[in-house]
């Protein structure tokens, strides 16, 4: 009986220290054509139409519209839109204050993507719009966004994602780690397959869609319209690229319990779309080869895979304690006891420190974040096994009130 436990142990070892490796060695190509830019620079040429919906976004709505009126761009090629839905504030006053154009939400609203489906319908028509970007309210953006998305339509980019940065990455240890989490998926996943040809992930806000992309509607179904629809745009061979130089600054969750809230959304919205989407997206990939399609998969299967790893860690404690030998190098490490921990742990924060370098942030400002990331990610494991088991099913609100965060000291 020990040596069929043994065996699965091995096989399911196997499995997760190739998913492991396959982002690690993939993560590589963010060194390559280190700080340059992956864009030239074009004229002004293409109008955008700026979406942004909003529930209950009063004390900030005001601050992202400020910021987007200061764009280096000219005013006759965007327009602001900002779409209240079951909102309980006056956030439609604030953004007609701020001078931005308001439209009323005349569908039911669960979840951002219905806003979407919404606002593409009703704009469908419109000849003089030849791009959507979409902004969530707690936004701040960079005065060179529009320009920089400008640069890739006219590179014959269809789908880009930005670079999401913090507005109050100092905040506290939780802002801090969100910080780095996307400080790491920028330069290890989206500029990494901007670099092999694969396909950036759309991770919530600041995301470019050309019209006619939408043209028949944004069908997503799930929680996370953002990493459902990359999914889409990966089974139309569609690449979404990673403009790195178009910044938005993003208010992250203080509290532990609204981050708790948001990432069981999102690991839901995860398992979702692996069990709507994995078998088509496998099957697209053996057939026509894109990377793209093998790439949403793997991302799809994260949650189950930190779940996996876990309890092969326990199970790894129980045969270390009960005398059952292994001849694998990850066990012969694990047998080190704490060291083994501490080298890993001194390799996350290794890590932390080169992308907050690397993305020319203050380690002071982020330090709290640096040192207890680890805590962050380690707290993601019970939330993957919740949703494995019930998933969350409502989208829920949360809560944003910087509003005095200065744009200029962001950039600056």
């Amino acid at each position: 009986m020990v040596d069929v436990i043994v065996i699965i142990y091995y096989i399911l070892f196997a499995l997760s220290f190739m998913f492991g490796m396959y982002f690690a060695v993939t993560g590589l190509f963010g060194f390559k054509n280190y700080h340059k830019s992956m864009f030239g620079r074009h004229k002004p040429k293409y109008k955008f139409a700026i979406i942004v919906p909003s529930r209950n976004e009063e004390k900030v709505i005001g601050g992202l519209i400020k910021s987007l009126q200061k764009q280096r761009y000219p005013d006759k090629l965007y327009e602001v839109y900002v779409v209240p839905n079951n909102c309980t504030d006056d956030t439609a006053g604030a953004a007609k204050k701020a001078g931005a154009n308001v439209i009323e939400c005349t569908v039911p609203v669960k979840v951002k993507a219905d806003v979407l489906q919404f606002v593409f319908k009703k704009f469908k028509s419109r000849d003089d719009i030849d791009a959507y970007v979409i902004f969530d309210a707690d936004n701040l953006v960079h005065p060179n966004f529009l320009a920089r998305m400008n640069d890739a339509l006219c590179e014959g980019v269809q789908v880009a994602q930005c670079f999401r940065d913090a507005k109050n990455m100092g905040d506290n240890w939780l802002t801090g780690s969100y910080t780095l989490f996307y400080f790491i998926q920028n330069f290890f996943f989206n500029r990494a397959r901007m670099n092999f040809s694969g396909s950036a992930a759309i991770n919530g806000t600041g995301f470019m869609i050309k019209k006619e992309v939408v043209a028949n509607g944004f069908n997503t179904k799930t929680l996370t319209e953002d990493s459902e629809f990359t999914g889409q745009c990966a089974l139309r061979g569609i690449q979404v690229a990673f403009v790195e130089e178009a910044i938005t600054y993003d208010e992250h969750p203080q509290n532990f319990w609204a981050s708790w809230k948001q990432r069981k959304r999102w690991t839901s919205g995860c398992i979702s779309c692996l069990q709507i989407y994995g078998k088509d997206l496998l099957k697209t990939f053996f057939k026509t080869g894109n990377i793209s399609c093998f790439d949403m998969v793997m991302m799809y299967l994260c949650p189950i895979v930190m779940v996996l790893g876990f309890f092969l860690s326990i199970v790894l404690i129980v045969f270390h304690i009960t005398g059952v030998e292994l001849f694998d190098f990850f066990s012969y490490l694990y047998a080190m006891g704490i060291l083994f921990f501490v080298l890993s742990y001194l390799a996350t924060v290794a890590m932390n420190i080169f992308v907050v370098k690397y993305n020319k942030k203050s380690i002071k400002n982020v330090f709290s974040g640096i040192i207890l990331f680890a805590l962050f990610l380690a707290t993601w494991i019970p939330i993957n096994i919740i949703c494995i088991f019930k998933k969350t099913e409502k989208w829920e609100e949360i809560k944003h009130d910087r509003s005095d965060v200065d744009l200029d000291e962001l950039i600056n």
